[in-house]
């Protein structure tokens, strides 16, 4: 297995960030296999998703509508509403695994790996992929 951290820069506000040109470099030349995608943070999801036609909007609206960022958390450390940042990883799990044909992903046409990141508090996200040669 071969494995890298990268990092990637969220911001201060809930963001949905397409991750797939970073994941593709890493994948690029491999061969066939398989890739494992996983986010080391309590707080933050990957998606398989279209962007840029307003899914990744309507998703964090989900998220919203879901798990608001109101007062009504144990979790209360941080920002207001903190709480459901920590409970997203239940509905947005921190991890994908994905098909490698020829050294390239599999997605299909319109698909995307997205980092969801509802927590403003933490700027800056590492996303761990892990390559299993097959």
């Amino acid at each position: 297995m071969d494995t890298t951290v990268i990092t990637v820069r969220t911001g201060d506000r809930p963001t949905v960030l397409d991750i797939t040109a970073e994941v593709e470099r890493f994948v690029s030349g491999r061969g066939d296999g398989l890739l494992h995608v996983f986010v080391p943070h309590a707080t933050a999801g990957l998606a398989i998703i279209e962007t840029g036609a307003g899914s990744d909007e309507d998703l964090l609206k989900a998220v919203d509508d879901l798990l608001p960022a109101e007062d009504r958390w144990r979790h209360r450390h941080g920002s207001k509403g903190h709480g459901r940042d920590h409970v997203l990883p239940a509905w947005i799990p921190p991890y994908a695994s994905l098909p490698v044909i020829g050294g390239r992903l599999a997605l299909g046409t319109w698909q995307s790996i997205c980092l969801v990141d509802p927590n403003g508090d933490n700027p800056q996200r590492q996303v761990r992929l892990s390559f299993l040669p097959g």
